[in-house]
């Protein structure tokens, strides 16, 4: 399955990234731009939100999502102090369980629908996917950071 490999990919890259000396967890892919730990701390907390998502998709119908401002959650959850073998833990413990969620129901709901507060109508595959591609997305800007 293309969506389960895509997962499992983005995975292992990731984790390699938590691996990093802290010179480079402090590059920033721009100016005024997040560092690759704050980077890496997104994604630990976005894959927790996201895997929360597709629980809720799939356990309950007609759910609303409310969007999350990730730049708020940097700040107030001070992202630069969080101990980055913490959000290691959390990002992989997340990841699995939507790979396992995604292997189990993707066939069965994908097609499910809900309500997400900015983007509107959505199902359970756009979010399963979403996973992938955003964790793709931040990747790329962990490649661009330590480019420099």
């Amino acid at each position: 399955m293309e969506l389960i490999n895509a997962l499992i990919e983005t995975q292992k890259i990731t984790n390699s990234y938590f691996e990093l000396p802290e010179s480079d967890l402090q590059k920033r892919y721009g100016p005024n731009k997040w560092t690759v730990k704050e980077v890496l701390i997104h994604l630990a907390d976005a894959e927790s939100i996201l895997h929360q998502r597709i629980k809720r998709i799939i356990a309950e119908p007609k759910q609303v999502i409310w969007a999350f401002n990730q730049d708020h959650w940097c700040e107030n959850l001070e992202y630069s102090a969080m101990p980055i073998e913490l959000a290691k833990s959390l990002y992989l413990v997340n990841r699995n369980g939507v790979i396992y969620l995604v292997n189990k129901y993707l066939g069965l709901f994908g097609d499910k629908e809900f309500i997400h507060s900015e983007t509107g109508k959505r199902t359970l595959r756009d979010e399963m996917e979403k996973v992938a591609n955003h964790n793709q997305a931040h990747i790329n800007q962990i490649k661009k950071a330590l480019e420099k």
